[in-house]
């Protein structure tokens, strides 16, 4: 038979095991707090690609009709941003609630026409670039920082960038090596 002795020293790891549990379960709930609305506006695959997914593209985005709304946009000029200076705080701001302006509901539902879409991240896991396994992020900087929006490829709705705008557009712009138009 086990006999289990009581020393304040058995207490006390107890005691620190417990704590540490608590403090994990507190980290794992206010995480999810930071980024449940962002979880369900991209899904789950699109979120864990924005994260961690290898290579990453910027394209300048051009519409291929005129004011109206097909969601048809042709990529005009493609570039390499995996290894760019800051995308690791990028990817990180993208599934953070608090950098978007959430409205009731969690996102407009109104599409925009194909001309007010600006450029895109693309998000994806191997060089074959195959359509189905990759998050398209396309973004419409508006008239003003103000007015961002953005919205996934393939799902519904649009969330405005809100304080995010402006540094997103700067960050653009220092990326993009001068061959992507920030005149928008």
């Amino acid at each position: 038979s086990v006999v289990f002795r009581s020393t304040p020293g058995s207490m006390l790891v107890i005691g620190l095991l417990a704590l540490g549990l608590l403090a994990a379960g507190i980290g794992v709930w206010f995480q999810w707090q930071q980024t449940r609305r962002c979880l369900a506006f991209y899904g789950t695959r699109a979120t864990e690609q924005i994260s961690k997914s290898p290579f990453v593209e910027l394209w300048q985005l051009k519409p291929l009709s005129g004011g109206r709304h097909t969601g048809r946009l042709e990529a005009v000029l493609v570039e390499d941003i995996t290894e760019a200076k800051g995308l690791v705080h990028l990817r990180r701001g993208l599934v953070e609630d608090a950098n978007f302006q959430w409205v009731e509901g969690n996102t407009e539902r109104a599409p925009l026409a194909d001309a007010a879409w600006d450029l895109a991240l693309v998000f994806f896991d191997s060089k074959q670039r195959n359509e189905s396994e990759r998050t398209v992020v396309v973004i419409d900087f508006g008239e003003n920082s103000q007015k961002a929006n953005l919205t996934v490829v393939g799902r519904p709705g649009r969330v405005a960038l809100g304080k995010m705008g402006k540094g997103l557009k700067t960050w653009v712009e220092s990326t993009a090596n001068g061959s992507v138009r920030t005149d928008f």
